[in-house]
């Protein structure tokens, strides 16, 4: 199994950046693992954000994030990062790092896609 781990979260203002990143640990082969970023505002359904095939070849983002976020993967160092610019109120939210194993080079979208999940990091954007 794979675990997970976040870190990068914080309190930001309007318009600024933040990096979030996702190590992984456990005897796996992290370049197996498809990797998603989630998020969960208060009161609201954990929604997909980005997510990045194995190698990292293919990405894929929820359209209020395109041209602001980037989703990146180091599998030697068994990590992947979220980049977030141009923050907005609007993105407040815990994000979750996923991983699910995968036979190809595909990107997972749904909830459902991924076995294994990040404990979150609290990410706020104050205007």
């Amino acid at each position: 199994q794979v675990q997970l781990v976040e870190s990068g979260g914080g309190l930001v203002q309007a318009g600024d950046s933040l990096s979030l990143s996702c190590a992984a640990s456990g005897n796996v082969i992290f370049n197996n693992y498809a990797v998603g970023w989630f998020r969960q505002a208060p009161g609201k359904e954990r929604e997909f954000v980005a997510a990045i095939s194995r190698g990292g070849s293919r990405t894929d983002y929820t359209d209020s994030v395109k041209g602001r976020f980037t989703i990146s993967r180091d599998n030697t160092k068994r990590m992947a990062r979220l980049r977030m610019n141009n923050l907005k109120p609007e993105d407040t939210a815990v994000y979750y790092c996923a991983a699910d194993r995968v036979t190809s080079s595909q990107v997972l979208l749904g909830r459902d896609s991924y076995d294994y999940w990040g404990q979150g990091t609290q990410v706020t954007v104050s205007s």
